[in-house]
């Protein structure tokens, strides 16, 4: 379990250092960004191989409707998480659609996995997206929403979404966690 917190911790680090240390960020320069790509890097594996030998105690499973619910929101969040929302016409004026979408897909996982590694890598990260929208907001507060785009980009979008969630999930299906059904 302990690799599995470190690598939570570590992606909220790196990503949260860049608006609650902006001074140590901005004396790094291009070099930071290098630092940053490699810490997420590293959580990312820390997460992967801690999640992958963590146990806790298990509180429910996947059930036919929370698997169907499951996927629906991991629809709109692969939607969400792609440029769809920018360069459409539905939701122009979201200011965090990628955020909204990886919240999206934790609450999802969450619905089908109710154990505690479980709890600490899907909750840590989507409580990490709702801690970002609200850092960002407060440190940003100025937003213009970009200038509206097309339903065909929204339909276009939304088409891709949906052929990557049968791929992600043919995916998961072939390393032992079946998506569908």
């Amino acid at each position: 379990m302990v690799l599995l917190i470190l690598g939570v911790a570590l992606w909220w680090a790196a990503h949260l250092f860049k608006r609650l240390a902006p001074a140590q960020r901005a004396a790094m320069g291009d070099k930071g960004k290098g630092a940053i790509a490699l810490a997420l890097l590293v959580s990312v594996l820390l997460m992967i191989f801690g999640y992958r030998v963590a146990d806790g105690a298990f509180f429910w499973g996947r059930h036919p409707a929370t698997v169907g619910i499951n996927n629906l929101l991991m629809l709109a969040a692969l939607y969400f998480t792609s440029p769809g929302p920018k360069e459409g016409a539905l939701f122009y004026k979201m200011r965090h659609p990628m955020l909204t979408g990886f919240l999206l897909w934790a609450v999802a996982h969450l619905l089908v996995n109710g154990d505690v590694p479980s709890f600490v890598l899907f909750g840590g990260l989507g409580l990490w997206a709702i801690v970002e929208i609200m850092v960002i907001n407060r440190t940003e507060p100025g937003w213009t929403p970009p200038a509206k785009g097309s339903i065909g980009k929204d339909a276009m979008f939304a088409a891709i979404s949906v052929l990557l969630l049968f791929v992600i999930g043919y995916i998961h299906t072939w390393l032992g966690y079946p998506t569908f059904g």
